[in-house]
């Protein structure tokens, strides 16, 4: 195995998207379609500075980045890009080195899952990835008040997992996230560089 933990981790924590699962390039489709529907365009460089944050905090970033205001509501565009997403998740794939320590350390050590998604969204791509068997902790967007790079997530799933926070090592593909597991106190891991990005 290429890649595996840091010495003394107790417990572990994965973001999903394009963390756990190579669904970026979907995302990014769904996000591009919605925008258009609104006379919007949506860019790579635009999803990537924003991946960690919940769909509506994009949505709303777009309408004030392409001047929308009073054309388009947020929920709007979110509708619109799950919608789109959820014609072509099942093209979904899981990514195998980062999966392989999940299924290394299944009732090894307690893991979570912490990221910025949809609870549907989320629960759909782990099963169709065939995860979500060895996660018992999921912590969403609709579970906390603050979103990354705020640590919360982070710190509801250590809570859950029953580990101090310096014991736990955090997988991220996005700076957002990163940051929020440095503020927690965590050993942050960027997985960025043990694949390639197809988006």
């Amino acid at each position: 195995m290429l890649h595996d933990i840091k010495p003394g981790i107790k417990g572990l924590i994965f973001d999903l998207d394009g963390t756990l699962a190579d669904t970026m390039p979907y995302h990014f489709e769904g996000w591009k379609k919605a925008c258009k529907k609104y006379g919007a365009d949506m860019d790579p460089d635009f999803l990537r500075l924003h991946t960690g944050s919940p769909g509506w905090i994009i949505a709303s970033e777009i309408i004030k980045k392409c001047g929308l205001e009073g054309k388009v509501t947020v929920d709007q565009i979110v509708e619109e890009k799950l919608a789109e997403f959820y014609k072509i998740q099942h093209k979904v794939k899981a990514i195998k080195p980062v999966a392989d320590i999940a299924r290394k350390y299944y009732k090894k050590l307690p893991m979570a899952v912490g990221t910025g998604g949809h609870r549907e969204a989320v629960e759909r791509t782990l099963e169709i990835t065939g995860l979500r068997k060895y996660f018992d902790i999921i912590v969403t967007a609709n579970d906390v008040d603050n979103f990354k790079p705020d640590p919360e997530t982070f710190l509801k799933c250590a809570e859950l997992m029953k580990v101090e926070p310096a014991f736990v090592e955090v997988f991220e593909d996005g700076d957002l996230g990163l940051r929020a597991a440095e503020m927690a106190g965590m050993i942050a891991t960027d997985v960025r560089s043990w694949y390639v990005a197809n988006w």
